[in-house]
This record gives C-alpha cells, sequence and structure tokens, in this order.
C-alpha cells in the first residue's frame, strides 16, 4: 500500500510534457498584475497537454471526486432544508464552462435564477453556448454587476486558491457579501492542503476562510481525495476511492456553508 501511494504521488504526470512551457509558468510571473497572471496561468493550463488529460472527464477517479462532491453538497442542502431550490438565485463566481451552475437544476433550481460570472472570455463564450437559458458575464468579480442584497447563494468553487493577490481576494470576498442576501449561503469548494508543484495556487484553510467572511457562520468538513492518487486508480477507482478517502489526512479539499449573518 505504502509503495501504490508513493508512486501514485510522484508518477501522476503522463509521459509526453511540454516542461519548457510548465517551467515558464512559474518565472517571471511577478511582473504580471494579478488578472494577467491568472488569465496566463489558465491559457498555459489549456496548451499545455498534459493539463487536459489530467482533468479529463473520461477519468474514472475524476469522475468520482466530481460525483462524490455532488452527493456531498445535494446532502448539505437536504440536511439544510433548502431543497428545492426553486425560488432561489444563484451566482457562480468563477463559472467555467457552467457545468457545476448546471447541476443546481437537478435540486429544483430554475434556469432564470442561475448566473454566472468569470474573467476569462473563453470560458463565458463556451458556458453561453452549454447553456444558453442561464445568464452569464465576463468580467472581473471585484465588480459584480448585480445589486445589493440580489442572490441566494454564492458559488465559489477553487476560487480563491487561483488568487494569490491578498487585496484582490478580500475585494472580490467583500463583493459577495454585498451580493448575497442576509441569511444567505456561500457555497464553498476550494484546496485545503497546498500543491508543491503548482505555483499558482494557495492552500485556503479555515483561517484564511475566516479572514475573508469573518462575520460567517463556517460550517466545512474534508473532502475529495488526493487527486493525483485519485486518477491513478483506474478500474479499481469504486474499491479504493471510499476505503482510501475514508483517512482525513487524505482528502484535500473543504466543501460546506459559509452563512451570512441575519435573517432572510
Amino acid at each position: 500500500m505504502l509503495n501504490f501511494l508513493k508512486k501514485a504521488l510522484t508518477d501522476n504526470r503522463p509521459r509526453k510534457v511540454n516542461r519548457k512551457k510548465l517551467v515558464s509558468t512559474t518565472k517571471n510571473f511577478e511582473t504580471l498584475t494579478e488578472i494577467e497572471r491568472i488569465k496566463y496561468a489558465y491559457q498555459v493550463y489549456h496548451e499545455v497537454d498534459f493539463a487536459s488529460r489530467l482533468w479529463s472527464a473520461e477519468n474514472p477517479g475524476n469522475q468520482r471526486i466530481v460525483k462524490e462532491r455532488t452527493l456531498e453538497l445535494q446532502t448539505l442542502l437536504t440536511q439544510a432544508q433548502l431543497l428545492p431550490l426553486v425560488y432561489f438565485k444563484i451566482l457562480d463566481i468563477g463559472c467555467g464552462n457552467g457545468d457545476v451552475l448546471a447541476t443546481f437544476l437537478n435540486w429544483g433550481a430554475l434556469p432564470q435564477n442561475l448566473f454566472g460570472i468569470d474573467l476569462l472570455e473563453n470560458r463565458i463564450n463556451s458556458a453561453k453556448q452549454r447553456h444558453p437559458s442561464f445568464h452569464f458575464t465576463q468580467g472581473n468579480a471585484e465588480c459584480i454587476p448585480y445589486p445589493e442584497l440580489y442572490f441566494d447563494f454564492v458559488i465559489f468553487f477553487t476560487v480563491f486558491s487561483s488568487i494569490l493577490d491578498s487585496r484582490m481576494r478580500m475585494n472580490i470576498a467583500k463583493e459577495a457579501d454585498r451580493i448575497l442576501k442576509p441569511g444567505g449561503r456561500i457555497i464553498w469548494y476550494d484546496f485545503r492542503y497546498r500543491n508543491p508543484k503548482n505555483h499558482h495556487t494557495r492552500p485556503m484553510g479555515r483561517k484564511q476562510i475566516a479572514e475573508l467572511f469573518p462575520s460567517y457562520q463556517v460550517e466545512l468538513k474534508p473532502v475529495t481525495l488526493l487527486p493525483p492518487l485519485a486518477r491513478r486508480l483506474g478500474k479499481t477507482t469504486n474499491v479504493f476511492y471510499p476505503f482510501l478517502s475514508s483517512f482525513s489526512f487524505l482528502r484535500t479539499h473543504y466543501i460546506g456553508f459559509l452563512i451570512k449573518p441575519g435573517n432572510k
């Protein structure tokens, strides 16, 4: 078992990797603005071949990660007696192609109540094509084009871990607080451990989360088996994923709610 874990953690890349391109992502990015750095990082993720394979939806480990995350979120919504989501307005900050937002349709959310914003134009274009009945905006979440107290839920899935600049993180947190109704909930999913192979990310532990949302009630739990390990399980995923994820130290993310003070 120890040898298997060691191999999974040290040999998780495809053999053919453009290493010069990878190295360039960690060189000189200190000279870029934070927005330029984020755009550049995601451009490289898109261009470098191993990244697309790493996050492939066909990988059984990735499939299990998404399935587990979805079931955990459904359980949280059910336990909080929030289902169905018929009357709730929901904003996904850093929405990507909109597929996470689309999951909320399964829980009763209406298309006209689903909104997304993303910094990257190509991701918003993809989202509009995939989910034309949703509302998508391309822009910087430091300035969200919606009125105060407009949303019941704000989604942050692996957003703050991708932002290195502390001022930008705080500005986005303040905007989320501005548009969220009293008693509303931030739906949180993000890294709690540092990724030593990716200098474009930083972990978001409980301390860092509390600094962004100091007045919020925090209800989080660890989830998601270490992705490099999960991706190597292959045909044994259904057997080993639940076993390995039973060890808390192998769960790399937090999932849950940050609840804004006040009543709706």
